[in-house]
């Protein structure tokens, strides 16, 4: 009998979420992930230095002044990528700064910045996801983005709203994050377990994915924020499922059979009829659910509070 991790890679593309070049490595996944805590947790391992070295150089070479820290954060996020792009196959996701989850344009910039610096690279912008909150601004720019041959992975999604209104913006992919809507309902329930496919993150993915093949949307449904090893076997058939390093070594070490939860032929039957939401009808219906409201907001406050200290990291490292 395989392995839990072996057995789930026959239905779902598995992604590494992690900075960490060893351990994508070790767990051969098709794409990895990358945010501003998992680039300041990898920026400070001291066998990634020449790394971080390099970048800063050529931030200092390139700018002065006010432009340097933004050219600097920039550099560290794709030299970090294009290293992870030796070792994976397929594609990495690179964060815009959470700071610009309200400014479309501000947004835009940036993910051209990044594909840009990429591209100086010899990465094509094929390899790249460019990584946005799910917000009506960053619907909104991803949307734009597309049209300029620019794919991105919508993150900090929990509502159905935040799901449909990407779907009609043909985003790339989104990333629905499972275990922190479990925390949510665990803290207003009182509840200390939700197991199998009673648990509440389960359920909105399984919504969203039904949703979407019964409607035709190309967009990919990627799985993240995981919890538990129960969540992520629930959702085996998703598109894919972006994994942390702990619960990926969990799965390599367990032995078991994974059954396919999530199938394009019984999504028809499944999903809910379609809708259509302008910028008024998303912002209302996101609004009616607390969850999503209170963890959207709440996640851009903690990437926003991440990328200042990888700001402050790099600000000494400058000085230095």
């Amino acid at each position: 009998m395989s392995n839990l991790l072996d057995q789930l890679k026959q239905f779902s593309t598995i992604v590494a979420d992690t900075g960490d070049f060893e351990s994508i490595r070790k767990y051969r996944p098709r794409d990895a992930t990358t945010n501003p805590s998992l680039l300041l947790s990898a920026a400070q391992m001291p066998e990634y230095a020449e790394i971080v070295a390099k970048a800063l150089s050529d931030a200092k070479q390139e700018a002065s002044g006010d432009s340097l820290l933004g050219i600097a954060m920039d550099n560290i996020a794709t030299a970090f990528g294009s290293e992870i792009l030796k070792i994976v196959p397929n594609r990495v996701s690179t964060e815009v700064d959470a700071k610009l989850s309200f400014d479309t344009e501000g947004t835009i910039a940036k993910a051209k910045s990044l594909i840009s610096r990429y591209q100086k690279n010899g990465i094509e912008k094929e390899r790249i996801l460019i990584k946005i909150a799910s917000t009506w601004e960053g619907i909104k720019a991803a949307e734009q983005l597309k049209s300029d041959g620019i794919s991105c992975n919508l993150t900090l999604l929990f509502s159905f709203a935040q799901a449909a209104a990407c779907g009609e913006a043909g985003v790339q992919l989104i990333s629905p994050f499972v275990g922190r809507i479990l925390d949510w309902h665990k803290k207003e329930t009182g509840r200390k377990d939700f197991p199998g496919q009673e648990d509440p993150g389960v359920q909105s993915v399984t919504k969203i994915y039904n949703y979407y093949k019964k409607h035709g949307y190309q967009t990919e449904v990627m799985g993240a924020s995981f919890r538990n090893v129960g969540e992520i076997i629930e959702l085996a058939g998703s598109d894919l499922l972006t994994i942390s390093p702990t619960l990926l070594e969990e799965m390599q070490k367990t032995k078991g059979d994974v059954a396919r939860k999530l199938d394009p032929a019984t999504a028809t039957e499944m999903g809910d009829e379609k809708i259509s939401l302008d910028e008024k009808a998303f912002r209302w219906l996101h609004n009616e659910d607390a969850m999503a409201n209170e963890k959207l907001a709440d996640g851009i406050r903690r990437f926003a509070a991440d990328t200042v200290k990888l700001e402050n990291f790099v600000t000494e490292k400058l000085a230095a």
